[in-house]
């Protein structure tokens, strides 16, 4: 992941990080990736093996076969977990369509050449809502067909103009349990040195960021946004000598295992991994978490047009977002989906209500305002 973004423009900032968490899915298992025999398909994952974008390929939307669809993230696990789940639930329902997966990553800046080009191959892509709103913006993309979807499968706040809600992901406080006498709670414990002592990680990256240093200084929850800038980078320089700063999730993810840091700001998938490989030492919570949503975004000028929407109507049913939950930690952003998450889990997952009520939800708007400056101004407090 690159570092900084000096120089670069809005979305090219918000394209190097915000699709950062999708990218860390791809790398969580990424040795599962499944494989295909169907030509086109093969062809497909051929190009994204290679790091090549299929609109490199001047392909034209003759290319795909009127009977499918091509629905594009961010490659290995979430591969196999949208296939198994999702398209052949979408072949099931469209009987004669095919739902082909593509891995090679739907980037903001691959969107925005194959529309400018009129070459657009992809019907859906996994983004979230910040690049919906970012992306919409510049009508780079349809707005989302809630004909052919059920708007009640997802909460109102992630019905977009431009994006649906397809699942949640958090930042979450993240600590080694054996390091303190008392457990911490919220974010104020990550800036207390004297009760929680010792070296602590935060991403290098402001998203998830800014909102717990906020909540730290005794911002109310209802005040978070817009964020106040100087305040939040102000408390993050408070810290910053006693900080690890992590630009991965395996990254942060083994910063909490080997015990360079004993508490910290993650995702809660990697969270909820290390969990799992310290046998409980390393634990985490969702009160005060930051939540954000994975989004559906269709390009302008899809091949398929409103039918790939039928693939985003298969993917809200609440079993297979469960399934998907199980598979690779992504939480079911359908309400009824809760009810059907094993009693086990429950705790590991960001859309359960419980865990929702405990969150404090970003805002996109504000993100996608100024994403460029506002990044570039938390690098340089972190650095300086």
């Amino acid at each position: 992941m690159s570092e900084t973004t000096k120089n670069t423009s809005n979305s090219d900032a918000i394209d190097v990080h915000s699709d950062d968490f999708q990218k860390d899915l791809m790398k969580i298992l990424i040795e599962k990736s499944s494989k295909d025999p169907v030509p086109r398909r093969l062809f497909l994952k051929t190009a994204a093996f290679l790091g090549i974008s299929s609109s490199l390929y001047s392909m034209s939307p003759a290319f795909a076969d009127e009977n499918e669809i091509v629905v594009v993230n961010w490659g290995g696990d979430a591969v196999t977990a949208h296939k198994n789940a999702w398209a052949s639930r979408y072949e099931a329902q469209n009987p004669g369509m095919k739902a082909i997966v593509d891995g090679s990553g739907p980037s903001s800046g691959k969107i925005k050449a194959m529309v400018e080009s009129g070459s657009v191959t992809w019907d859906l892509c996994d983004r979230n809502n910040i690049a919906a709103v970012d992306l919409g913006r510049q009508g780079l993309l349809e707005e989302v067909a809630y004909d052919r979807v059920d708007p009640e499968a997802v909460p109102e706040a992630y019905r977009l103009k431009y994006g649906l809600g397809s699942y949640y992901y958090s930042f979450a406080l993240t600590w080694d349990t054996t390091a303190f006498e008392r457990t911490p709670t919220s974010w104020k414990d990550l800036w207390d040195l004297e009760n929680f002592p010792g070296p602590r990680t935060m991403r290098k990256n402001f998203e998830g960021q800014m909102e717990s240093a906020l909540l730290a200084d005794g911002v109310p929850r209802d005040q978070i946004y817009p964020i106040d800038i100087d305040r939040a980078l102000d408390k993050i320089k408070q810290i910053k000598e006693h900080t690890i700063y992590w630009g991965s999730g395996s990254g942060s993810q083994q910063i909490m295992r080997d015990g360079e840091a004993l508490i910290g700001n993650l995702w809660h998938t990697r969270a909820s991994i290390v969990n799992r490989e310290t046998d409980g030492r390393v634990d985490y919570t969702f009160n005060e978490a930051i939540l954000f949503a994975g989004s559906w975004l269709q390009p302008k000028g899809a091949p398929a047009g409103k039918k790939a929407w039928d693939f985003a109507a298969a993917a809200q049913d609440p079993a297979s977002q469960v399934e998907v939950f199980e598979f690779i930690g992504m939480g079911p952003i359908n309400p009824k989906a809760a009810a059907l998450v094993p009693d086990d889990l429950r705790h590991r997952d960001a859309g359960n209500p419980d865990n929702l009520a405990k969150q404090i939800a970003a805002d996109a708007e504000w993100y996608a305002s100024d994403y460029g400056t506002i990044l570039n101004r938390y690098l340089d407090a972190i650095a300086s």
